[in-house]
């Protein structure tokens, strides 16, 4: 939080975060990772014990959910066993899920739109929903009429379906729960609280695809600005319904199209910037803590993103310059990652020895509110002497 404030600490904090890396660590399989979740908390908390960090890794909403997966029969990713290898991380699909005429349609009722189209495309358990759909406008005596489609045997299906992934849901909010209350009494608070998705990501990625989106941008760009503020405000209301369950103030924020590489610079200033400078500010507005991880590279954005109040944000970076960065952004937010995944992956524990010392050299001991993390985490096949050579070097130059 002394970061977060711009206030330096006494020592250069560090936070751990995995995808599959704990089966790595454990021996075990990717597939054994999503689906023995009891054996995810084991290797959760042994690895936390071994590493020491300051923030610690909430893995069963991060990766443990297999079963929940199956029980909504979901199709917007491939996962260990499940489309891939069980040694392989989930693959996401792009596709259209939402054509370029049915942006009128979420507009108007999004969550009509959600349970007569959306969800039904994207989850098995869902299909047989799409009566719900019609009952906004119902009112007086047409609301007890509404009730027939609870009749229709492809509702109650889905009903039944759902509230069988109910259940297994709640178990995997259980099993979280119980890991996070062990972490938390050992002195380790979650690095993640909760998730948010940037307006125009969340489109782009699981509404439009991103070959249709990028064409939006010139054949529709009036009805992508409108969505993107819808978007927001539906994500912005979404958050404060569960801020009373948030077990961190940290919302996390993975970032997708921000990058240098995937548009102009003055597409950027007006597509994506504008919903999701917003969104950051409703977060912060909700008491929270916005934490994008902008992916790949993001030097270019660097100046635009500093527009937001100073002391309320942490910015995690995957592969921008951390020393650029900090020149740029340190009197403003909190920084996190630092470590580039090549050198995780390919390098020796002298290597990666020398690269926290860079970051120590040339961030921390600038004043820089460094928060030493991996890029997207601890990339799935980093050597372990690799990691304990992080954060032993941590400890050693700003300890």
């Amino acid at each position: 939080m002394d970061c977060v404030n711009l206030k330096q600490p006494d020592r250069m904090p560090t936070a751990l975060f995995m995808m599959f890396w704990a089966a790595k660590y454990g021996n075990i399989s990717f597939r054994e990772q999503m689906y023995n979740q009891e054996k995810l908390c084991e290797l959760t908390l042994q690895i936390t014990r071994e590493l020491d960090p300051d923030l610690c890794t909430p893995t069963p909403l991060i990766t443990g959910f297999g079963r929940l997966l199956d029980a909504v029969d979901y199709r917007q990713v491939e996962w260990p066993g499940h489309g891939v290898s069980d040694d392989r991380p989930f693959q996401y699909l792009d596709r259209e899920y939402m054509s370029a005429d049915e942006y009128d349609d979420f507009l108007f009722d999004p969550t009509g739109f959600y349970y007569g189209k959306y969800l039904p495309r994207v989850a098995g358990a869902f299909e047989g929903c799409e009566g719900i759909a019609s009952m906004a406008g119902a009112s007086y005596f047409d609301v007890i009429y509404n009730t027939a489609p609870f009749a229709n045997p492809a509702l109650q299906k889905s009903m039944a379906r759902l509230a069988e992934a109910g259940q297994e849901a709640m178990q995997l909010f259980a099993c979280a729960g119980k890991l996070m209350g062990q972490l938390g009494g050992m002195g380790y608070p979650s690095g993640i609280g909760g998730v948010a998705i940037g307006p125009y990501d969340n489109i782009a990625d699981y509404f439009r695809g991103a070959t249709a989106m990028m064409k939006d941008l010139y054949r529709r760009p009036d009805k992508i600005l409108q969505v993107l503020d819808k978007m927001k405000e539906l994500s912005l209301r979404r958050l404060a319904a569960q801020k009373p369950m948030l077990s961190s103030p940290l919302i996390f924020i993975p970032v997708h199209w921000a990058p240098d590489a995937f548009m102009s610079q003055k597409q950027f200033e007006k597509f994506w910037w504008p919903s999701f400078r917003e969104l950051l500010l409703g977060i912060i507005d909700l008491d929270l803590i916005p934490m994008p991880l902008w992916e790949a590279d993001c030097t270019k954005r660097l100046e635009t993103i500093r527009d937001v109040p100073a002391g309320k944000c942490i910015y995690w970076f995957e592969r921008t310059d951390m020393v650029r960065a900090h020149e740029v952004l340190g009197d403003v937010v909190a920084l996190r990652g630092g470590m580039h995944p090549s050198v995780m992956t390919m390098g020796t524990p002298e290597d990666v020895d020398t690269a926290v010392k860079h970051l120590v050299d040339n961030v921390w001991n600038k004043g820089g509110k460094l928060i030493l993390d991996t890029a997207f985490g601890i990339p799935d096949e980093t050597p372990v002497a690799n990691v304990r050579a992080m954060y032993a070097a941590a400890r050693k130059y700003a300890g």
